[in-house]
């Protein structure tokens, strides 16, 4: 865990995710996979595709499983690949590389890759949250698959960065893979208090709110796995949180059911600027809160 100061720039806006774009990275570069070998793949991970542009550039499939409905028209997905291009880790800024938990290489990984193929998806945003989120993770094991020589994968955009072999080789539920890969549950000090800062970052691609601890008094690796399982709660159940709703809190030895929290909807304490579900831990909550139990 890093003591590093991190400056807070709150004008940095995240919108919700018209596109889910990941970069794969790799140590060399890389020729695009030839047609027949991508679609084999594609196929075999997303069941019902169709190739409609291929060249040394760019790579385009139609998922054809799911359809995206439109005011004037309805169609699938398309799930975009482009040609391998330069990779600078140093664009990457401090706060996201010390958030990079869940890759405990990551600065090796950062340091040795200096090529990525870019994938994303395309006119997606009108499916609903759980077929994005099951399409979008099953063209993240196609790639992975499709590219032998990729070292990782960065979900762009929550920042979280995991092998490929991590991907290639899970065991995560088909209806969990999204929360763990996609979703990055973060961790803060505040400097000069005994504040502790828990979010997430990554729902805003489903069109569904982060989440948002302030606390301090309790175990911060308790509170990752309480926003793991709401943010979970939220995709299976399409967000039925309303402002002023409460649910079950927890102590340094789990879910409590006695204790209850409140949530609000407010704008994140930490950048970037977006939507949140706060969660307010009760006797361990921080800050001015009126609502505090």
């Amino acid at each position: 865990m890093s003591d590093e100061v991190l400056q807070q720039d709150l004008s940095e806006v995240q919108h919700p995710g018209a596109v889910f774009m990941m970069q794969l990275l790799f140590k060399e570069p890389c020729a695009m996979p030839e047609k027949q070998r991508t679609l084999e793949v594609m196929t075999k991970h997303l069941t019902d595709v169709e190739c409609f542009c291929h060249d040394d550039k760019v790579a385009g499939y139609a998922a054809r499983k799911y359809t995206a409905h439109f005011k004037d028209a309805s169609m699938p997905p398309q799930l975009m690949i482009t040609s391998c291009n330069a990779f600078d880790a140093d664009r990457l800024g401090a706060l996201e590389r010390s958030q990079m938990w869940d890759c405990p290489e990551s600065e090796r990984i950062l340091s040795e890759c200096k090529y990525q193929v870019v994938a994303t998806d395309m006119m997606a945003a009108p499916l609903s949250a759980r077929d994005r989120a099951e399409m979008v993770m099953d063209f993240a094991e196609a790639l992975v698959e499709l590219y032998p020589q990729c070292e990782a994968v960065l979900f762009s955009y929550s920042g979280k960065l995991f092998t490929a072999d991590k991907i290639r080789n899970h065991s995560i539920p088909r209806e969990d893979r999204f929360v763990y890969f996609a979703v990055n549950v973060r961790f803060f000090r505040i400097e000069g208090t005994e504040d502790m800062m828990v979010d997430t970052l990554g729902m805003g691609t489903l069109y569904y709110p982060d989440l948002q601890y302030h606390f301090r008094g309790l175990d911060p690796n308790v509170l990752v796995t309480h926003a793991y399982n709401v943010a979970g709660f939220i995709l299976a159940n399409d967000n039925p949180i309303k402002d002023g709703d409460t649910i079950d809190g927890c102590t340094d030895d789990g879910i409590d059911e006695a204790l209850q929290w409140v949530c609000r909807y407010e704008q994140s304490l930490i950048q970037p600027a977006r939507e949140v579900v706060d969660i307010n831990t009760g006797e361990f909550a921080a800050g001015n809160r009126e609502d505090k139990q």
